[in-house]
């Protein structure tokens, strides 16, 4: 059934709905003028994001309350990745950043069409948490550089910037870092004692006041400039096909990224505030909303964990908000540009630095080294990764340690024997007891997965040393083993032939094979795949146990 746009909104919650509109605009203008200013790009790029594809993105997605905008991972992945081919701040560098959020937007729209959401689930919380977590520190490092007064090249990778802020240290400029001082503990407070109030809007007004009535201006306090005014251009950026190759990994990563984490959230209001939740409507939502921040001077927009949060806090529960932050924002680029000028960078750097703290998954890590060593080693490997060498060299390694978790944990399925009542038990891996059997001369072998190349010959092994350790304690001797299929969805080739390798084995030690509680189809597969199968196939244990039981009493053995 198709959902209507605002769907949620009536009259009685029309007021709370505009109240969180002005309190997201409140918290989004200044947040993204500092986004923009990470991705090396004119605080123009981020008022654009909140006009014409907040509101495309509001009308399509399913989302009720996701807000899409740039966000600081996004930003510093643009400037990364992009800093290499042009300088920022030039024409070259933001038409670099339009391309590249065009061909985000065209790859989430090809996500969406041909619904492959689901390869976001390659990137498990360990590897979101570390890839974002390097981009977070390098950000909050420019930050630092930027609240202290110092300046350094912030498209540089993090080690070189390092060294330049502590070798810069001497020229620190001590109002910058008094305004910056100020501004966190209002921040950090102000967030403990009201997070309903717009704290960072505060702290940017407040500063701004200082800055113009002590003259701090001219005492060596940067300040943001002068704002072009007036709404965004229709426009589209002239590269040669070989720049808008380069572009294409870049446009990759910031696509996983964003789907891994777009989703993850939409998914959890949507069961939190009860619903519904589409994966590709909302994939098409942010192809079709980085299609227009590219073709109107704007740069790659993802899902903002905060912002949401904010509005959600706010009792917001349809996309009405993004609609008043969309307005608004228009009506400070036609009329109140001229109140931007006098903002302190420290300011700014102080609002974004306190705005992606949690983003550095501290608490994440901690928790991840008490549940999953390995897990948090793929998460600190993909952090470092991230900051040292750079977010595309993060989300390759990203990718890669997510397939070899996978393997993983796919060379481990549980196999286990079962009773004679059914049960199974402990593994057959190198840890568990040996010599079980299902009934006398009978051992009936589950496999807990689909039999493919990372585990086939694994179960071939686990069901020898079951059939040897049968004999070898007394148990035995093994006349039959019986393969319970029922978890088996799928066989590939290296997994057919570990099974026939198998089937062999046993032949040759005079062991009858049955097949039980085969899946529809998987016999056909096993067939198709060279391996025609054992003759006898049982609907239940129970019923190979009785029919192998009585023929093993009938012939004596």
């Amino acid at each position: 059934m198709r959902q209507r746009p605002f769907a949620g909104l009536t009259r009685r919650n029309l007021g709370t709905e505009l109240v969180a509109g002005v309190t997201l605009l409140a918290i989004a203008v200044p947040l993204n003028i500092g986004y923009a200013q990470i991705a090396g790009l004119p605080p123009t790029a981020g008022l654009y994001a909140l006009i014409v594809p907040t509101i495309l993105y509001a009308l399509v997605v399913s989302s009720r309350q996701v807000v899409a905008s740039p966000d600081a991972a996004a930003a510093a992945l643009v400037a990364s990745s992009i800093g290499g081919l042009a300088v920022a701040g030039s024409a070259d560098y933001a038409a670099l950043a339009m391309a590249q959020a065009i061909i985000s937007g065209i790859l989430f729209v090809l996500l969406a069409v041909f619904k492959l959401g689901f390869l976001a689930n390659f990137l498990s919380k360990p590897i979101l948490v570390g890839f974002v977590g390097g981009l977070a520190l390098d950000i909050l490092l420019s930050q630092v550089a930027k609240m202290l007064g110092v300046g350094i090249d912030s498209g540089a990778e993090f080690p070189e910037k390092l060294v330049q802020l502590v070798t810069q240290l001497g020229t620190t400029n001590g109002w910058s870092v008094l305004i910056s001082a100020v501004a966190v503990a209002v921040l950090l407070v102000g967030r403990r004692l009201a997070r309903a109030v717009p704290w960072a809007l505060i702290v940017l007004v407040a500063a701004t006041v200082a800055v113009v009535v002590g003259g701090l201006e001219e005492r060596g306090v940067a300040v943001l400039g002068e704002v072009p005014a007036g709404p965004p251009a229709l426009t589209w950026p002239i590269l040669d096909w070989a720049t808008w190759l380069a572009l294409v990994p870049s446009a990759i990563a910031l696509t996983l990224v964003t789907t891994a984490e777009g989703l993850l959230v939409s998914r959890s209001y949507a069961e939190k505030r009860r619903y519904p939740f589409r994966a590709n409507r909302d994939l098409l939502a942010f192809g079709v909303a980085n299609v227009a921040a590219g073709a109107q001077g704007s740069f790659a927009i993802g899902a903002s964990t905060s912002r949401t949060a904010a509005v959600d806090q706010a009792g917001a529960r349809t996309q009405l908000p993004s609609v008043v932050v969309a307005v608004g924002t228009l009506l400070l680029l036609l009329f109140g540009t001229a109140l931007l000028a006098d903002i302190p960078s420290p300011a700014i750097g102080a609002v974004v630095a306190v705005a992606i703290l949690p983003l550095l998954g501290i608490g994440e890590f901690r928790d991840l080294w008490r549940r999953d060593r390995f897990e948090f080693v793929i998460g600190a490997a993909c952090f470092l990764v991230t900051l040292l060498v750079g977010p595309i060299a993060g989300i390759l390694v990203a990718v890669v340690l997510a397939l070899v978790n996978l393997a993983k944990r796919a060379a481990n399925p549980a196999i286990d024997v079962l009773e004679s009542g059914g049960e199974p038990t402990d593994s057959l891996l190198d840890a568990a007891p040996r010599g079980a059997v299902t009934a006398p001369g009978v051992i009936v072998v589950r496999l807990a997965a689909p039999l493919f190349f990372a585990n086939g010959g694994v179960f071939a092994d686990a069901v020898k040393r079951a059939v040897d350790a049968a004999d070898a304690t007394g148990n035995g001797p093994v006349r039959h083993v019986v393969i319970d299929l029922e978890a088996v969805t799928d066989v590939d080739v290296t997994g057919a032939e570990s099974f026939q390798a198998l089937l062999e084995w046993l032949e040759r030690r005079e062991i009858g094979v049955a097949l039980s509680r085969v899946r529809p189809g998987i016999r056909q597969r096993l067939a198709a795949l060279g391996v025609p199968g054992p003759p006898d196939v049982y609907e239940t244990n129970r019923a190979a146990i009785a029919a192998l039981a009585s023929t093993r009493t009938e012939d004596g053995t």
